[in-house]
């Protein structure tokens, strides 16, 4: 998304269609993601054990809700299944209300699978920009992955240099909104932070932001400190990578009660 391209030049669950809101730091601050990579042959089998499985945690009353995404770019046999915001006590609860549909899950997804990942992603308001404190509803979300050089001092800056954008965005009411997490327990070659922006359609994904993202900081805190900003960041990154996920209703699982 154009709205978002410009981090790229810098060198992204999550989140519900129905909307999330920003977490309380004291409260809901964590989503977990699992993401799916299936064989073309077995695609349509995945998807008919996903529905098997959603319909499993139903009976049980499973009250947690699941949304899906479907990777539409970079390897488009990827599912991504993202929790709502939550405190960390809260998946305890969900593992233990889940149990009675794990022999479901694994006679009727798990054969269909190449590979699964699962991590934890720790919202970040303070280097976000959603000013109405929701995430909104959206058929399309682009999720930017950065990776960082190792050591702490990387983290460093490009923890305080996105804080200053996310600044710099609410003080112009910057027309982008975008919400960054931070990725925990991801295991070798997970991304260190993760943007995702959502889009009403792939026109709307395509449409460059006016200014752009560095022209904004620079009217905000000057050319000078802008560009210290923006190498900042550069300085800081290992790798960026970007996709396109659109939300699936099919294989969303959300409980009667919500």
């Amino acid at each position: 998304m154009n709205s978002t391209t410009p981090w790229l030049v810098l060198s992204f669950a999550l989140l519900c269609a129905t909307g999330v809101q920003a977490a309380d730091t004291n409260t809901s601050t964590i989503v977990r993601d699992y993401t799916d990579i299936v064989a073309p042959a077995d695609q349509q089998a995945y998807e008919a054990g996903v529905k098997n499985f959603n319909q499993c945690l139903h009976q049980h009353g499973f009250k947690y809700t699941w949304t899906a995404w479907l990777h539409e770019t970079g390897d488009t046999y990827t599912y991504s299944y993202t929790s709502e915001p939550l405190p960390w006590e809260s998946f305890d609860a969900m593992d233990a209300a889940g149990k009675a549909c794990d022999q479901a899950l694994r006679a009727a997804i798990n054969p269909h699978l190449k590979s699964e990942t699962s991590t934890f992603i720790e919202m970040m308001p303070d280097l976000s920009h959603m000013p109405s404190g929701m995430m909104p509803a959206s058929p399309l979300i682009e999720v930017t992955l950065f990776t960082l050089k190792p050591g702490h001092e990387p983290a460093e800056a490009f923890t305080a240099a996105t804080k200053k954008i996310a600044a710099a965005a609410a003080k112009s009411n910057w027309p982008v909104n975008y919400m960054i997490g931070r990725v925990r327990e991801g295991g070798d070659g997970a991304p260190d932070f993760i943007l995702v922006a959502p889009a009403k359609s792939w026109a709307d994904l395509g449409k460059d932001p006016d200014p752009d993202v560095w022209k904004m900081v620079e009217n905000v805190y000057g050319k000078e400190s802008g560009q210290a900003i923006r190498k900042s960041i550069n300085d800081a990154l290992q790798n960026v990578s970007q996709h396109v996920d659109s939300y699936s209703a099919d294989l969303t699982y959300t409980s009667a009660g919500k």
